[in-house]
């Protein structure tokens, strides 16, 4: 299989490849978003050295993987070595053999060593011995290419990122994997055979979220309907405990992260920690901070300004659609089938808010569309202060040249129609912001249908309309 989409990712893989200097390349993303599959891609599966850890192995039974892969790359050592600095130093000995493989087009020694987080047991030499491979020879080898990876990102970042040790200024490259878009996942359907229009796509997005481990498990015999019931909502797919796994797979102690992850599951437009602590008795704590920062490093979660708010009140908000749908729709036990949930009252109000999760996650592609994706932007959330007639808006683009757009996302099976109601709630809207925020920027009323708009006397009300084929480039 080819590699689909990550022309940036690629792009930079072949800087590594031709700098003529050593790289020190971090990979890390959400788990299943595709790292092992692009850097083996990439290389053709063909490297210098390639070992990977055992999930839940001890420091003894990482060692034995690891000298399995020594051995496969012409190691003549029989027992696994004792410790990470022996284990280490033989790799390095096998590195320096004139027998290496190198790749053709630079001559690049590369080793790609995949699932690191998992090689770090408890009271185990890894990051002490990697650090010393690195530092004390790999460093100075003008073709080595070293990349090392993991799904528990915020281990990355700890202990190797914002390391302020042996690893403080020595990694070269990192590269953060982030989901497919919607571009992408097309891309992806066509080239195995599967078809979807993009009514279809984007209702898939806000099942699977772009993860390409889960859209790879659709079959293209069966509806998209077919493939959610079969797959997340029968007991017996292949995805049906994918929550859990996720974040036992990331975390050692997930409970306070499941906690959050519900918290904001029920509060779809955020929370603040001071809301998550008083009204769903979260501890505060450093826990909570460090559960906060793995939840967001991972990309389950986002953290992001109020627009009124002081700098530190952040909001939280749950934004991986697989994520949400399986809390809802299997922690829950709200439904049983999805093929019987389909198209019911239940179901439109579902695919509204999992549309406002999508356009969040598609920013990018709402400032090209509105043709200002070279300009300097922040985007807010924000609400109203008032009980009775406020506002809320999920998405506010501040933008450098004195406007904002304040965006409403729509999902209907037809062009929008805009009402003289509704007309009149928008008008009320960006009346309370004004009022309330003390804007002195121009605002425009922005559109987001993922089926247009139907013009009429009262369409005006929106400076700017954005379609969901606009969500595709």
């Amino acid at each position: 299989m080819s590699i689909i989409g990550r022309q940036k990712e690629q792009d930079l893989l072949e800087q590594c490849e031709n700098s003529g200097k050593p790289e020190f390349m971090v990979v890390y993303g959400r788990r299943r978003v595709g790292k092992t599959f692009l850097i083996k891609e990439y290389f053709k599966n063909t490297f210098s050295f390639y070992a990977t850890a055992l999930n839940e192995g001890n420091m003894r039974s990482q060692l034995k993987a690891f000298n399995e892969s020594l051995k496969e790359y012409g190691d003549k050592h029989t027992s696994a070595p004792k410790d990470w600095f022996e284990a280490f130093s033989r790799l390095r000995a096998l590195l320096e053999n004139d027998d290496v493989y190198k790749e053709p087009r630079f001559g690049r020694r590369i080793i790609f060593l995949d699932e690191v987080p998992w090689m770090d047991t408890p009271r185990s030499d890894f990051k002490s011995a990697l650090d010393y491979f690195w530092n004390s020879w790999a460093s100075s080898q003008n073709n080595l290419l070293l990349i090392v990876c993991g799904s528990a990102t915020s281990w990355i970042i700890n202990n190797i990122l914002f390391n302020t040790g042996g690893f403080y200024n020595r990694i070269t490259r990192q590269l953060y994997l982030d989901p497919f878009t919607l571009k992408e996942c097309e891309e992806f359907y066509s080239a195995n055979g599967i078809k979807m229009n993009r009514t279809q796509i984007i209702e898939s997005y806000m099942v699977f979220g772009g993860i390409p481990y889960y859209m790879n498990l659709l079959n293209r015999e069966m509806s998209l309907v077919q493939n959610i019931d079969s797959l997340v909502m029968n007991q017996r797919g292949q995805l049906h405990y994918e929550y859990d796994r996720l974040f036992i797979s990331l975390f050692k102690n997930p409970a306070l992260h499941i906690q959050i992850i519900a918290a904001l599951a029920d509060r779809q437009e955020g929370l603040l920690r001071t809301e998550l602590i008083s009204d769903y008795n979260t501890s505060e704590g450093e826990g909570l901070t460090k559960a906060l920062n793995e939840l967001e490093q991972c990309g389950f979660i986002r953290k992001y300004k109020n627009y009124t708010k002081s700098k530190r009140s952040f909001i939280y908000q749950l934004i991986d659609p697989f994520v949400l749908f399986s809390h809802t729709f299997l922690n829950e036990k709200n439904i049983d089938s999805w093929e019987s949930f389909y198209k019911t009252p239940a179901y439109y109000n579902w695919r509204g808010n999992a549309f406002e999760m999508l356009c969040l996650y598609h920013t990018p592609q709402i400032k090209t569309a509105l043709g200002i994706s070279g300009l300097s932007s922040t985007e807010y959330a924000w609400k109203s202060n008032k009980n009775k007639e406020g506002a809320q808006i999920d998405l506010l683009i501040d933008r450098k040249d004195d406007i904002i757009n304040l965006c409403e996302m729509k999902y209907t099976d037809d062009p929008f129609i805009v009402s003289s109601q509704y007309q009149k709630a928008m008008i009320h809207k960006e009346s309370v912001f004004k009022e309330e925020t003390v804007c002195k920027k121009a605002i425009f009323l922005t559109l987001v249908s993922a089926n247009g708009l139907s013009r009429n006397e009262n369409s005006d009300v929106f400076q700017n309309t954005i379609s969901g084929d606009d969500l595709f480039t």
